[in-house]
């Protein structure tokens, strides 16, 4: 993917890449200190350990995004080792961490430096943006979203992810996130909080998803049924599909 602001997208025919993608200088020592960075293999263990919650979080994502996404213009933000973005067709991941890029790389994935409060990013020029539990990790929410609005195309798609701390499952890990070396530092919002901050941030939610009603660690979880339900509050895996309203 190119460096360079995008100039006369429509002149472009529609198979030459387009460089959607700036170039920006990132905070090593903030980004190196993230439990992301170096327990990397541990985090990546996590969706083999628990095949039967990815299994189910991966299909509730597939039904967010658009029936005629293909693709295309697509980034992933907190794309960490590319276990969404790869199966999801979604072919360019932004992260923070250099470790998970490397992974998200060999998955396919072409990977993008950098902190989702500041995008590399060009104005209006993406399809589908995907975001799974980076909310609750960002320094600032607000700003995040607003990058998020600033990128996707008018009529794009947003899909973002929260764990739900509303739901049954959603309490237990905010009770016990201290423990766990990647949710310590989390954010946990409920499904309602995430969906009024994107209207805050002038999108419109479109569709409400969940799963993951049951511990993911529980015997029997992996070879579990995918069970995804429209709405919220149940599942500990809440998804959400919105479009910018241009407001």
């Amino acid at each position: 993917m190119g460096n360079s602001i995008v100039d006369g997208l429509d002149s472009r025919s529609p198979t030459e890449p387009v460089p959607v993608f700036l170039f920006q200088e990132c905070d090593q020592w903030t980004m190196n200190r993230s439990p992301f960075e170096h327990l990397v293999a541990e985090y990546d263990e996590w969706f083999d350990a628990n095949r039967g919650a990815y299994r189910a979080e991966r299909a509730a994502l597939e039904c967010a995004l658009p029936e005629s996404f293909d693709g295309g213009r697509a980034l992933e933000v907190g794309v960490g080792t590319g276990r969404f973005a790869a199966p999801l067709g979604v072919s360019v991941g932004l992260d923070p961490a250099h470790s998970p890029l490397e992974r998200a790389r060999e998955r396919g994935i072409d990977p993008v430096r950098g902190v989702a409060e500041a995008l590399p990013v060009a104005d209006d020029v993406l399809e589908v943006v995907t975001v799974v539990t980076v909310l609750s990790f960002v320094d600032d929410r607000e700003t995040t979203l607003a990058e998020l609005e600033r990128v996707l195309e008018p009529d794009g798609t947003l899909v973002l992810a929260v764990l739900d701390r509303s739901s049954p499952m959603g309490a237990v890990y905010q009770d016990h996130k201290d423990e766990n070396p990647f949710y310590a530092e989390a954010t946990f919002l409920t499904a309602a909080e995430a969906c009024s901050a994107l209207e805050s941030a002038g999108f419109e939610v479109e569709r409400r998803l969940q799963t993951v009603f049951d511990d993911p660690a529980e015997p029997g979880a992996e070879g579990a049924d995918v069970d995804v339900r429209e709405g919220h509050g149940d599942g500990l895996f809440a998804v959400v599909r919105a479009t910018p309203t241009g407001t």
